[in-house]
């Protein structure tokens, strides 16, 4: 044989070699392109989405909107083929809203557009009247210490849109938090909050609040948000030495906890089946809006990425299971409940997946847990490279996968374009044409690539 022979026929067994090495790998690729295709081929999850909230509106805890979805939820589910469809109970807090108004009585009359912040105690029936006094932060309102008593107080403090918006949004909403014990401590008789987002169309954006443990429930005073567009007025006005005087009138009250649940589905593993991945969002939502964005886009995402796992055959080797958990807004408890009701599992549960920052374009998976991990969560993003998703990075966890992680699961969020999140957060603007079909379809096509590639590794 001709040395230049000798040389083609080496070179055709390296191909050969490679190409038979290659294939493995191409098929463990499929099953990702083909559940990506899937996604994107349609709007199905949109319009999962668009019935759910068009059918049963926002879903607050302890409301019957709620538990209708989380009726709805579970026959679809059957209906889907899905396993071990079921529901885990969960006492929740249940706040009620009622009437409320805030009305600018001087320098001139006019109303303010507000919104309660849940927990919030009511007014009087004939509401509060008192004088303004604005301040932009705590250290504001301590140095204005003599003037607070019998006054209601705005916490002017901007989110900062030269931040990224979570990390701006963690600092602003400390004041949505703790407005109403810190203005009660000086005397105030109650207290506002500049709505924690960049951006308002005249919207006022809700939220929880907290009262101290150490606060007697006597001296609690109520809180409420007003859009920025008032919060500069009131500034403005007080700037000038002049004086705006304010009537809040409010219903807000608490009632005993109510029953809730969480609602759980499965596609049992095919090698690996007491192994766990957990993917989901959470399905209550605030009082306004639609509750389309925070979080129904998230968590009919998750269950249309189990639902097309099922659908297209691809049989993954540990068990997948979707969460829809409720109470997010109200603190977390269908969190709790879930981590103590599959305490013993935890161990077998290798990844825990949550969408709660909006059904916007993904970029990529963010990892609460051992560094190791990063490089593992690189290889489960790699398919979906064709469509953008392609940065792994280390961060904080979402918050119903935040006690898992605490015990050590590891848990992953969508690392979302969150640019236009905060405009409709906790809004009346909160509604289906927030979102965008293709947007959601990308979300389905990353969750359900992360946890099927998670699944078969």
């Amino acid at each position: 044989m001709h040395a230049i022979s000798r040389r083609v026929a080496a070179a055709s067994v390296v191909v050969l070699t490679l190409v038979l090495s290659l294939a493995p790998l191409r098929a463990q690729a499929a099953p990702a392109d083909r559940l990506i295709d899937g996604a994107l081929k349609d709007s199905a999850a949109w319009h999962r989405l668009a019935e759910m909230v068009d059918t049963y509106g926002n879903r607050p805890v302890g409301s019957g909107s709620l538990e209708s979805a989380i009726d709805w939820m579970v026959v679809q589910m059957k209906k889907d083929g899905l396993e071990n469809v079921h529901t885990e109970p969960v006492m929740v807090p249940h706040w009620v809203r009622g009437h409320e108004s805030a009305t600018l009585l001087a320098p001139h009359r006019a109303p303010l557009h507000m919104l309660g912040l849940g927990r919030s105690v009511g007014t009087p029936a004939g509401g509060i009247t008192a004088p303004v006094l604005v301040v932009s932060d705590f250290a504001d309102l301590h140095a204005h210490a003599a003037q607070a008593k019998g006054k209601i107080v705005l916490f002017d403090h901007h989110f900062d849109p030269n931040e990224p918006p979570f990390d701006a949004y963690g600092e602003a909403v400390v004041y949505r938090f703790s407005a109403a014990d810190s203005a009660a401590a000086y005397g105030a008789v109650a207290a506002l909050v500049r709505s924690v987002t960049p951006h308002s169309l005249d919207t006022p954006h809700t939220g929880s609040m907290g009262y101290g443990d150490t606060t007697a429930r006597a001296h609690h005073i109520p809180a409420a948000a007003i859009t920025l567009e008032d919060a500069d007025m009131l500034h403005r006005i007080q700037n000038r030495g002049q004086e705006s005087r304010v009537t809040l009138a409010m219903e807000a009250h608490m009632l005993p906890d109510a029953k809730s649940r969480n609602v759980i589905a499965e596609v049992r593993g095919s090698a690996l089946p007491d192994e766990v991945i957990v993917l989901g969002g959470h399905i209550d939502s605030w009082d306004v809006g639609q509750g389309a964005m925070d979080d129904g886009g998230g968590v009919v995402a998750a269950w249309e990425a189990l639902r097309l796992i099922r659908q297209l055959g691809l049989k993954p080797k540990r068990t997948i299971r979707v969460v829809a958990w409720v109470n997010e807004e109200m603190g977390g408890r269908g969190a709790d409940a879930y981590r103590d009701t599959h305490r013993a599992e935890l161990p077998k549960t290798k990844f825990a997946l949550e969408s709660d920052n909006g059904a916007f374009t993904p970029r990529g998976i963010r990892l609460t847990g051992p560094d190791s991990l990063l490089p593992v969560v690189q290889q489960l993003i790699a398919p979906l490279a064709r469509i953008g998703v392609t940065e792994a990075k280390m961060g904080d966890p979402e918050a119903d996968v935040a006690p898992l992680a605490e015990a050590g699961v590891p848990a992953l969020a969508l690392d979302i374009d969150a640019s236009r999140y905060f405009w409709y957060h906790h809004t009346d603007a909160d509604m289906m044409s927030a979102l965008d079909p293709h947007q959601v379809a990308l979300c389905v096509a990353t969750m359900g690539v992360v946890v099927l590639q998670a699944a078969n590794r």
